[in-house]
């Protein structure tokens, strides 16, 4: 695959720098904290995010709590947090103008730093997670 792997069906972008979780979070370990959001398939599927509600900095959060809830105009979703931490920083930005993370989800659109509890979280690989999203079409 190239630098940015492409979903053939739908023809997504799945940065090859990120990992990723089955519920279409990435994330982004190469910087401290470590950066989340969720992914451009994620966005698709929610349609036009309308209201974001962000947890508190300094939250502890486990790998499989949901941390944040997306209200889009198809539905309401709880973002599954893959890894533990402790939330450092909240987008604003992004609360303030959900639709930045439907425009740009790799990159404005992110939604929470954190500091991880484990270096080496249970996570996918580009290629992997596009198998993941190939099977759910």
């Amino acid at each position: 695959m190239t630098s940015e792997s492409q979903n053939n069906a739908e023809r997504l972008s799945i940065p090859d720098q990120l990992n990723y979780s089955q519920d279409h979070v990435w994330v982004d370990k190469s910087d401290s904290p470590a950066v989340l959001g969720v992914t451009e398939y994620a966005t698709e599927q929610l349609g036009d995010l309308v209201f974001l509600d962000l947890p508190e900095t300094g939250t502890h959060v486990d790998a499989g709590d949901e941390i944040v809830e997306l209200e889009s105009s198809k539905a309401v979703e709880p973002l599954v947090c893959p890894v533990s931490g402790t939330i450092t920083y909240v987008n604003r930005a992004a609360s303030d103008d959900p639709s930045v993370i439907n425009a740009d989800p790799y990159g404005e659109g992110w939604i929470l730093k954190m500091d991880l509890d484990d270096d080496q979280p249970d996570l996918l690989s580009a290629d992997d997670y596009a198998k993941v999203i190939e099977a759910a079409q």
